[in-house]
């Protein structure tokens, strides 16, 4: 007999059927027991009478234990009191592996259990309805990022996690040994993306592991995350790359709402995206955050308190949830970001804000390798002693570029408004988080 998912039952009433799945909960009424099997679509009530059923099926109960593993074959019949108005009426019940007691972990959501030991015993946590839903989205976002980016041209590739150079400023590398060399886990795809952009595809994307070793315990920071890098050719300006970003994320929210609806209620979850993303320029976002009494200096980035209450002006102002915020201060930005004509402190770079948390950081990057050269140099980088490989891309015609890097983690975050990112990946790493 094929398995039958407990949410296909109801489909099957007056039939009989196996379901395989791990027990929920029991209930024992003397003459009338009850169990709860869920699997990953579900659950589904057992309800077994002890002038109906089989003796030796009824007797089985006392042997059962919450989380066990059951094969259970029954008649599908309709019950006003069963959840989904169906139960099935056992003729066979199979302990294909008993749990031993006491479980570590409450999954039925009853017992409120602290982050940490549900990470702990995490394929524990994950049979709880509310925490699975979370890797459902999770897994569906990655498909519609795919889905997205080869409707619009862009070409997957794989770049090495193991790597020589780095770009990204202010973001530490692990080193690790690599037979008798020195090697690092990449910190970002940007000179792999950029190299192959030079190299004719032009539009290229990544999703992929990336490494950060700061110490950060912030509940925003992990030293292990998941990126979604791009880089598009033959650009116009660092919009033309925003314009990329609000079409992922457009579609992101279209396909989810066609397919995880259920999802999204566990999590209290309305999908809704702005007409349009507003877009202000640092100079106009600093403007705006003075009215509310926060001076920033012209050359300093957003910090913390600033980002959340743009976003509450943004909200107020033009009903979004998102913001992009652009021409930041070149001071805080990577050497390789392009420089506006005439304004040597501002970068033609960007940041995407959902509800006061950054999820991507883009921009337009420079070219020309005489220009990139002088800025590498004033960042005190030898661009062709240094950075050789990455200096060569420029050499030998590199069309006009740009690119972001977005966190998935991030954004399955922000869409289900999670406090702590660690939530939404199943086994983080950070600082002080080495296994399971």
């Amino acid at each position: 007999m094929n398995r039958t998912f407990a949410s296909d039952v109801p489909q099957k009433k007056g039939m009989e059927v196996l379901v395989q799945g791990w027990v929920h909960d029991l209930r024992d009424f003397g003459g009338l027991k009850f169990i709860i099997l869920k699997d990953r679509s579900g659950k589904i009530q057992i309800t077994l009478h002890k002038e109906k059923t089989p003796k030796v099926v009824f007797d089985s109960f006392e042997g059962i234990s919450k989380e066990s593993v059951l094969y259970v074959v029954g008649k599908a019949q309709k019950s006003e009191k069963a959840q989904k108005g169906v139960e099935i009426i056992p003729s066979s019940i199979e302990i294909v592996s008993k749990a031993q007691a006491p479980v570590p972990l409450d999954t039925s959501g009853k017992i409120e259990s602290d982050l940490s030991s549900r990470l702990d015993h995490r394929f524990l946590d994950l049979r709880n309805r509310k925490s699975f839903a979370i890797f459902k989205i999770r897994g569906k976002v990655f498909k519609f990022v795919s889905e997205y980016f080869d409707s619009q041209g862009f070409i997957n590739i794989n770049t090495p996690k193991l790597t020589t150079i780095g770009v990204e400023t202010g973001a530490e590398l692990f080193e690790v040994k690599y037979f008798d060399k020195k090697a690092y886990l990449a910190q970002s795809p940007q000179v792999y993306k950029q190299m192959f952009v030079a190299a004719g595809l032009e539009r290229v994307y990544e999703i992929a592991p990336v490494y950060r070793a700061e110490k950060s315990r912030t509940s925003q920071h992990l030293t292990e995350f998941t990126g979604i890098d791009f880089e598009q050719g033959f650009i116009k300006d660092e919009h033309d790359v925003m314009d990329t970003v609000e079409g992922l994320f457009r579609h992101i929210f279209k396909r989810l709402n066609e397919e995880c609806s259920e999802e999204l209620s566990l999590w209290n979850r309305k999908l809704v995206f702005p007409k349009k993303i507003p877009r202000l320029t640092m100079k106009e976002a600093k403007e705006l955050l003075k009215e509310k009494g926060i001076i920033l200096g012209e050359d300093e980035d957003l910090n913390l308190e600033a980002e959340k209450i743009l976003a509450q002006i943004i909200k107020e102002k033009y009903k979004s949830e998102f913001v992009f915020v652009y021409r930041y201060p070149f001071a805080v930005r990577p050497f390789y970001h392009m420089k506006p004509a005439n304004e040597p402190n501002i970068s033609m770079s960007f940041d995407l804000m959902w509800n006061g948390i950054e999820i991507a950081t883009g921009s337009q990057r420079e070219h020309r390798y005489e220009v990139l050269k002088a800025q590498a140099k004033d960042a005190g980088i030898n661009l062709d002693k240094d950075m050789a490989p990455y200096a060569e891309i420029f050499k030998y015609g590199c069309p006009p570029h740009g690119g972001t890097g977005l966190g998935l983690d991030r954004i399955v975050q922000s869409l289900l408004d999670i406090e702590n990112i660690r939530e939404v990946i199943l086994l983080p790493r950070d600082p002080d988080r080495l296994s399971p």
